[in-house]
């Protein structure tokens, strides 16, 4: 199976744990040679396990047009940033800090060709901000995509003051080609979804906090009253709550008030329950 023309035929994911390995399976089924490169071995091999499982997933439903083994054998996993080198496009998806991004996204701009594309997954932090520090400002853009990417059919397109008009319109063209919608967006704090949804969850926290009703309660009303396919707690514990704490903490810095996090998400993150990923958080995943 050759590359969807629309997507680049090599494509590189910096980071490889749930995100980075739902972007790289993406980017996979539709036919790109696909590298993740990792910290270490370790972590390596956590994700080539994870490309690997969602990939039989697919091959289990239907929706390859070719055999699992076909489409891993365009995949592979590295530790060396130089493995980058023959990409058109590398998406960084790597925990959401400041420092940390605009650390490995100047480590990987050093590894790519001058007509690369470099984009972020952030879900928050300004792209315009992360651009400012690389050497080719026009070469990079924040590509949001929704956590399971597998399933969701969402991608957030942000463009920084200096994203070029060129990648502007070639990133939309990959998002559809992925089978995917684009929402463009300017470069604001929180985009769209993260700020609209943020504002919810937090809403909804501060109404546990107040007793005003059950978590499975307030969830059940905006999945029964406004069809929401999953309640802004339940989508929270997904998340994890020390992700929407960082992000709630960096609105609040840069939006005010109305983001500033309620106690009860403090006092989860600071108790580690951080949702799925521990087993408990507003609700018990440990079933």
């Amino acid at each position: 199976m050759t590359a969807t023309p629309a997507i680049p035929h090599v494509v590189g994911v910096l980071g490889g744990g749930r995100m980075g390995a739902g972007i790289a399976h993406a980017f996979l089924t539709k036919g790109a040679t696909v590298i993740v490169v990792e910290r270490d071995h370790e972590s390596a091999a956590g994700a080539q396990s994870r490309v690997a499982d969602a990939v039989a997933k697919s091959a289990a439903r239907g929706t390859l047009t070719e055999t699992a083994d076909e489409a891993l054998a365009r995949f592979s996993t590295s530790t060396d940033y130089d493995s980058f080198i023959h990409c058109g496009l590398v998406v960084e998806a790597v925990p959401e800090d400041y420092e940390l991004k605009v650390a490995a996204l100047k480590a990987v701009e050093e590894h790519l060709s001058a007509d690369a594309f470099l984009a972020s997954n952030t879900s928050s932090l300004s792209v315009t901000g992360l651009a400012s520090q690389l050497r080719r400002p026009a070469n990079f853009v924040g590509l949001h995509f929704f956590n399971p990417v597998p399933a969701s059919t969402l991608i957030e397109v942000v463009l920084a003051k200096e994203t070029s008009p060129e990648l502007a319109a070639t990133a939309k063209s990959w998002t559809e080609a992925l089978g995917k919608t684009a929402v463009v967006v300017n470069d604001v704090p929180g985009f769209a979804s993260s700020r609209l949804g943020v504002a919810i969850a937090l809403e909804a926290m501060r109404m546990v906090e107040e007793g005003v009703a059950s978590a499975e309660d307030i969830d059940a009303a905006m999945v029964l009253g406004y069809k929401h396919p999953t309640g802004p707690l339940r989508t929270t514990d997904i998340v994890g709550l020390d992700v929407r704490l960082g992000i709630a903490e960096y609105l609040h810095s840069t939006l005010g008030e109305r983001f500033a996090p309620p106690q009860i998400l403090r006092d989860k993150v600071a108790r580690g329950e951080l949702g799925r990923k521990t087993g408990k958080g507003f609700f018990d995943w440990t079933d």
